[in-house]
Parts: structure tokens; sequence; C-alpha cells
């Protein structure tokens, strides 16, 4: 009984904690400085990360928080990967994301701008022994294949079954034809998002990579930063983002499946689009699972550039909304 109390009352304070500390869009952004495409993991002490793209003077950026909901700081004196692959230019590397794996070490998965090409990305991966690195990238790109664009916004997911996941964007439309974020003027070129599974290790590819969603007239240009969860009753939410990343199109869109693979079934409409809770442009969403719940992060336009926001999420059969 005394356990029970104990375990209630702690589950009570968590409650509280939690709620005292929620942020809605309408309060601001939770990191008032430019940090786009945000990613975030929590680690074994409980303690909140967070990975930016490229700024504030860092290839890749880092904030800390006790509550993803919180207050956020920057860890000014850390850059994440200091030193960048020799394949790519050692600029501009897009959309980080960490996530611990089995041997306790982390890797990193990050769009990293190509040398011998810098009209494109490639997805990168990188591999540190503390969440905050300096994490060591891998000599070749773990997905990079030019003739269709390259590959960007890489995103980690372990399944229920301890397997593992890398989900990434073919970056088609950076090989498009002109028009809204190179590619309303036909053809049309594709953007799918491929499903990859690897190994333990996180890097280590398994089988081939499958296509699980691609855009439609409806999404404009393109779809994009593909980030997936399971909720506890066996449904997976993949977050992307639709229109342009330039212009008020872009948003926080989702689909939801039973399956890992799909097919998925969109949503009527975005999550969360221009206009609302005065957001402009926002999308770039990672989601997470905070204890029985779904969480998400995400950029929308500030006057310091792209600032991160952070969410929970309501869950009501397959419709998904910001909680407010």
């Amino acid at each position: 009984m005394k356990l029970l109390t104990t375990l209630a009352a702690t589950a009570l304070s968590f409650l509280f904690t939690s709620a005292s500390v929620i942020r809605s869009p309408n309060d601001g952004p939770a990191f008032p400085q430019d940090f786009a495409d945000p990613s975030v993991t929590e680690d074994e002490d409980g303690t909140w990360y967070a990975f930016g793209t490229t700024g504030n003077g860092k290839q890749i950026q880092v904030a800390k928080s006790k509550c993803l909901y919180g207050k956020w700081n920057l860890l000014d004196e850390i850059d994440a990967m200091p030193k960048p692959a020799a394949w790519t230019t050692g600029r501009n590397t897009w959309a980080p994301d960490v996530h611990q794996v089995a041997d306790g070490s982390y890797v990193m998965y990050y769009s990293g701008e190509v040398a011998a090409n810098s009209a494109h990305h490639c997805v990168g991966t990188a591999t540190s022994d503390t969440i905050t690195g300096p994490f060591v990238p891998d000599e070749e790109p773990f997905a990079c294949n030019l003739t269709i664009g390259g590959s960007i916004d890489a995103s980690g997911f372990q399944d229920v079954d301890g397997k593992r996941y890398v989900l990434y964007k073919i970056d088609g439309n950076s090989v498009g034809h002109g028009g809204s974020c190179s590619n309303t003027v036909r053809p049309i070129v594709s953007t799918p998002i491929m499903l990859q599974e690897v190994g333990d290790d996180g890097v280590t590819k398994i089988g081939d990579p499958v296509q699980i969603l691609d855009r439609t007239d409806g999404d404009g240009p393109l779809v994009e930063a593909p980030s997936v969860v399971r909720t506890e009753d066996g449904m997976y939410i993949l977050f992307f983002s639709s229109g342009c990343y330039l212009e008020p199109t872009y948003n926080v869109n989702y689909a939801t499946s039973m399956s890992l693979q799909g097919p998925y079934q969109r949503a009527e409409r975005p999550m969360i689009r221009t206009g609302e809770y005065s957001l402009q442009a926002p999308g770039g969403a990672t989601a997470v699972n905070v204890r029985d719940k779904v969480g998400i992060v995400f950029h929308a336009n500030c006057p310091a550039g792209r600032c991160m926001y952070t969410e929970p999420t309501v869950i009501n059969g397959r419709e998904v909304k910001v909680a407010m």
C-alpha cells in the first residue's frame, strides 16, 4: 500500500508539474532564437536535449531543458559536430536528429551540403559516446543519390519489437523545374518519404528502403521532414510538412496507419497552419512519446529566424490536434 501511495503521489506530482510548465503556441516560442528543424531526445537522467540546424555560430546547435514543454537554454559552449564530414561543405548542415543505440552510444542523422555539388544535400550519420557530442561523422553519406536530388530530413525510430528504422525525404524538388520551392513548374518531381531498416547501431542498412508517402497536388511542391511515433494502441502517426518553407503554405501535417510500412491515411487538413496560434510558416516537426502521450517540436518564423515551439497533442481516433 505504501508503494502504491508513493507511485500515485509521484504521478500526481508529475501531472501538476507538467501542467504548470506547458506553453501554448500563443505564448511564443519555447526557445526564441534561430533554431530551425529541431529534434529532441530525453536522456537517461530525464534531461531533454534539442538539436537544431546550423546557426548561432554552431554547425549543430544544442539546447537543454528539464521539461519538454518548459524553458530551453542554448548550450552556447557546445557544437555537437564541430568537425564536419569531408563529403560536405561544412556549411548549412540541416535537421539533426539524435538517438541512443543498443551499446549506449548515440547516433546523429543530419543533412549535409554536398561538397561536389552544393545545390544538393545528402543524409549523413555521426556517432558519439555522449549525447552532446562531439559527434564524429562517418566518411560516407547514408543516403545520397544526386540524380534524384539527394536526400534530407532523416529521423530515427525504434519500434516496439526493437527494430530500428531511419526515415528520410528524397529531395526531388532540388532538381525541379522552377516555381515554389523549385517544384511547381511541370513536370513536377517526386519527393517521396522513405523508410530504411537499420541494425542495432542505427547505421547499418538492412534491406532496401521502402516508400511510405509522396507529395500530392494538394501538398504543393513537396512533402518533407518525416517523423513517426507509435501510440499505445498500436497506431503509427507520420508527421511531415508540405508546402514551401519559404512561404506561408508551409505546415505541420500528418497521416496515420496501423502498420509502420503503411499505407498511411492522410489527415483531412494539416494540424498546424500559418495564421493559427499567431504562427507563420510552421513546419519541420519532430514527434516523441512523452509518458503515454505524444509531444511535438517544430519551428516557425520569428524575428530571430525560425524559432522552436514545443507542444503536447491530443489524439482522438485518427485525429491529432495541438493540446490547447
